[in-house]
């Protein structure tokens, strides 16, 4: 699978394995190209809350991976590197690290008694979340990517050859494998997922989002967050970012180059769109629909209509993460390593700390608090009151 990187993403073009890589910018592919924009300086503010950092972990260095922690009970999973480790949220003590011995490329997700992880050649590892030894590994079909569930009985995973697999959460056995046909161009990022109620919300490549029964794989229904458009196979990428967002009623998406959209859970029924471009994906919480777009502002959209409610415009070309709605604050980190905390009110800067490194995926709600991945392979977590 060969990897381009434009405007500060990296595209794969599918195909039947790694057969190389090149670093270029949009204009530029096939020789320098532009220079990097120079990042929006820091505006200054009064913080309004208090955050500080609470304990900070090691996993791996992430090498360009997208590594998210997970919270699971009172502990916190990562993986980075070929490590994977289980660190309580108290205290940041370490209650396990293992060395898998595979390079990883997705991980940690918790659940049903595992953590698991995946690796850059198909590789998929759950461990027993006691001991952190290694239950099963199991070869998929490509390089692991993404978002790993475990959910009743059934791990989740996705490969970046388009397929999502269900296996048996006792031994890695395959239950269902459902696969799609996959654009010429996709990002790296794209295809997130999430379960509700028995439920998995898929993404992809080509602006669809679908419904699958866990325990089966049938596919419920689809939709279409966008429509790709353009004359170039660039122009045309209109990939599905993150992971999907859910509450009680709604399944919200959003695409690069595209929109961002709400469907009715029931039928996948539209509900709201709006013209939107995200490189890294949304949040949800009882009002809104928060959106980091390609030029890394923050915009709230009421999740019941749809309408702009406030846009924070001032991290540009930073390289944000997707946002965490985190009750009264919206959370958000970027390429220069620092944490923004927003009001969910009205978007301005409440609170800010600085980290070892770039973050690239959002932050992730431990409890007391949030932390964050950085690229050196840190975990960090916070206090915020």
């Amino acid at each position: 699978m060969m990897r381009l990187i434009a405007a500060g993403l990296a595209l794969s073009l599918s195909g039947c394995g790694a057969v190389g890589s090149m670093t270029s910018t949009v204009g530029g592919w096939f020789g320098s190209g532009p220079a990097k924009a120079k990042p929006a300086e820091l505006v200054e503010f009064k913080p309004s809350a208090s955050l500080g950092e609470a304990w900070k972990g090691e996993t791996g260095d992430a090498d360009g991976r997208l590594f998210r922690p997970q919270a699971e009970g009172d502990d916190v999973l990562a993986a980075g590197g070929s490590r994977v480790v289980r660190i309580a949220v108290a205290n940041g003590n370490m209650v396990w690290r293992t060395d898998t011995g595979v390079k990883l490329s997705a991980g940690a997700g918790a659940g049903q008694g595992l953590v698991l992880a995946g690796g850059g050649k198909g590789e998929l590892l759950a461990l027993d979340f006691g001991s952190g030894q290694v239950r099963w590994k199991v070869p998929l079909s490509s390089e692991v990517t993404g978002q790993l569930l475990a959910v009743a009985d059934m791990v989740i995973a996705r490969t970046g050859d388009g397929r999502v697999h269900g296996l048996a959460a006792a031994d890695g056995s395959r239950k269902w494998l459902y696969s799609r046909n996959l654009p010429a161009l996709s990002l790296r990022g794209s295809g997130g997922m999430t379960v509700r109620d028995d439920v998995l919300y898929a993404g992809f490549p080509g602006g669809k989002l679908v419904a699958l029964n866990v325990a089966n794989g049938a596919q419920l229904w689809e939709a279409t967050v966008a429509l790709p458009r353009g004359a170039t196979e660039l122009e045309r990428v209109a990939d599905v970012m993150g992971n999907p967002v859910v509450d009680e009623r709604q399944v919200c998406a959003v695409t690069y180059q595209g929109r961002v959209a709400c469907f009715d859970r029931r039928n996948g029924a539209p509900l709201w769109a709006r013209d939107a471009s995200s490189n890294s994906g949304l949040a949800m919480d009882e009002r809104n629909v928060y959106v980091t777009d390609d030029k890394d502002a923050v915009t709230a959209y009421d999740k019941t209509s749809g309408r702009a409610g406030w846009r924070q415009d001032k991290l540009a070309r930073r390289q944000v993460t997707a946002p965490l709605a985190l009750g009264a604050w919206v959370v958000v980190a970027d390429g220069e390593g620092v944490v923004h905390v927003l009001s969910a009110e009205d978007g301005s800067f409440v609170a800010r700390a600085k980290v070892d490194s770039n973050v690239r995926t959002a932050p992730v709600d431990i409890g007391p608090g949030f932390a964050v991945q950085t690229a050196k392979g840190n975990v960090v977590a916070f206090r915020l009151k």
